[in-house]
């Protein structure tokens, strides 16, 4: 017990097993981490210099995609120095960062899809009313709802961990997860706070997929009595479920993979498993959404065709 309360630096000894392979993943890392910023730069530039995506979906599919910039920065720069160095190391607060930014980041993202949900809800059940019910008064509440409820609680979450007094420095991960330095503590019962804010946590972000789930039941009913409803819903709705969909199977299968999953898998497939969150969507959704959205495509179009005359808007 004597070292419990001076460990400054973990180990993260996810990249054992894949030691002489690090010169040929770096430059593929590298690759697809300038690919997911180039995509997401882009679709947020579009947005931002085109007044005509000044609309809710638009400013919510921002927000997305700063998100998916925000997870990513998170993980990929401090993962190419660890293929470049021989140890991999991370201190103590940089660990606690990072454990913060992945947590916040998958929250994130959910608190958007479920707003996204409602905009959605409200565009194709409530159309008469949308306009009045998103205003942008509501609008910058619910943005800020998305972001800042997950700062909020994930800040409270790493401070009760960074009071624990650790026994251990090994993480068998690419990243710091809170939930990994939680049982490096000393004591369980030191534990009991941080395990009380884990329940809060899925309690939440379960009544988020909850309603989620009621705004899709409600478009679907809607969607099956108007054949301009089903347009729009194809057209703005299944990127949005796609996007949720692709989400929840990533999160929940790392999720339950790390409270129960053997310790016997091969490392190289324990780490695509523990990544998979922060590999697919940040690339998949500015993709999707880039292709399905006909304004945004349209935009993308006049910009790659030089000289071709734009639409006028559509409404979606």
């Amino acid at each position: 017990m004597g070292n419990a309360s001076i460990v400054r630096i973990f180990i993260l000894s996810g990249l054992n097993e894949t030691i002489h392979y690090r010169l040929t993943l770096f430059p593929l890392t590298l690759l697809y981490y300038c690919v997911i910023l180039f995509f997401n730069i882009s679709l947020i530039t579009i947005i931002i210099l085109d007044e005509n995506l000044h609309e809710p979906m638009y400013i919510l599919l921002c927000s997305f995609c700063i998100n998916g910039l925000y997870g990513a920065t998170g993980f990929y720069p401090k993962f190419l120095l660890d293929l470049l160095t021989s140890s991999q190391e991370i201190s103590y607060e940089g660990c606690l960062l990072q454990a913060f930014i992945m947590y916040s980041f998958a929250c994130c993202d959910l608190s958007i899809l479920a707003v996204m949900a409602y905009d959605r809800y409200l565009a194709i059940c409530r159309p008469l009313h949308y306009h009045s019910v998103m205003s942008n008064r509501r609008l910058s509440q619910l943005v800020c709802f998305s972001w800042l409820t997950p700062f909020c609680i994930f800040a409270i979450n790493v401070l009760l961990t960074s009071r624990l007094k650790l026994c251990g420095s090994k993480m068998q991960k690419l990243f710091c997860v809170n939930w990994i330095i939680v049982k490096l503590a000393c004591f369980e019962t030191d534990t009991i706070s941080n395990n009380i804010i884990s329940y809060a946590i899925i309690f939440i972000y379960v009544s988020h997929g909850f309603f989620i789930f009621w705004t899709y039941m409600h478009l679907i009913k809607n969607c099956v009595k108007s054949k301009d409803d089903r347009v729009k819903f194809m057209q703005t709705c299944v990127p949005h479920l796609i996007s949720l969909i692709t989400f929840l199977v990533v999160i929940v299968f790392d999720l339950m993979y790390m409270r129960f999953g053997s310790a016997d898998l091969p490392q190289s497939l324990q780490n695509f498993i523990a990544i998979e969150f922060l590999l697919i969507p940040p690339l998949m959704n500015p993709l999707i959404y880039g292709f399905k959205l006909t304004k945004i495509r349209n935009r993308i179009l006049c910009l790659v065709r030089v000289g071709r005359k734009c639409p006028p808007p559509l409404i979606e």
